[in-house]
């Protein structure tokens, strides 16, 4: 919650702090904790200034919750999305992006090497004709890639129906 000049609190959802947990007490606390043991931050990202065993006690407990084979950290959603696409398509893939993308994801697809499809926000229809565009030119793998909720508007994504093509068109 944030205080306005006029006393009202409300909601803040242009942030990263929906759950308002950025100034939950036991987060507070957590955080001196970790200034005390760890200092302010390590000057750089882990990728310049190394991994500490901090970064790999938080992946190897990630990946235990989720029951994955492994878990990477990025420093930002930035980062994640300028790494991701780039390491799961090839060439011979095609990439389905949703026009109003958060500027993260319209960076991270356009560095990797798979053919580029756009389709009009929130458009199903759209989506299907890039879909059949994407499989018309031979792409071995179709990757659909949109927000759940578009950060410029709060229009929230019809994932149920983009989920139904997916399955459509493998």
């Amino acid at each position: 919650m944030i205080k306005l000049d006029d006393g009202r609190e409300v909601l803040n959802m242009c942030a990263n702090n929906y759950l308002g947990l950025a100034s939950h007490p036991a987060v507070v606390e957590a955080a001196r904790e970790s200034l005390e043991r760890w200092g302010f931050g390590t000057a750089s990202v882990r990728f310049i200034c190394g991994t500490q065993s901090l970064h790999r006690e938080l992946e190897e407990r990630i990946t235990a919750f989720l029951g994955t084979e492994d878990t990477i950290l990025y420093p930002s959603c930035f980062d994640a999305n300028g790494g991701l696409y780039e390491t799961l398509l090839t060439a011979d893939d095609a990439v389905i992006s949703d026009s109003l993308n958060h500027a993260s994801i319209i960076d991270g697809v356009r560095l990797c090497k798979a053919r580029r499809y756009r389709y009009y926000n929130n458009d199903l229809s759209d989506l299907e004709t890039k879909l059949q565009e994407a499989e018309a030119s031979g792409a071995r793998r179709k990757l659909i890639t949109t927000d759940g909720v578009f950060s410029m508007d709060g229009v929230i994504a019809q994932l149920d129906g983009i989920h139904e093509l997916a399955d459509k068109y493998g």
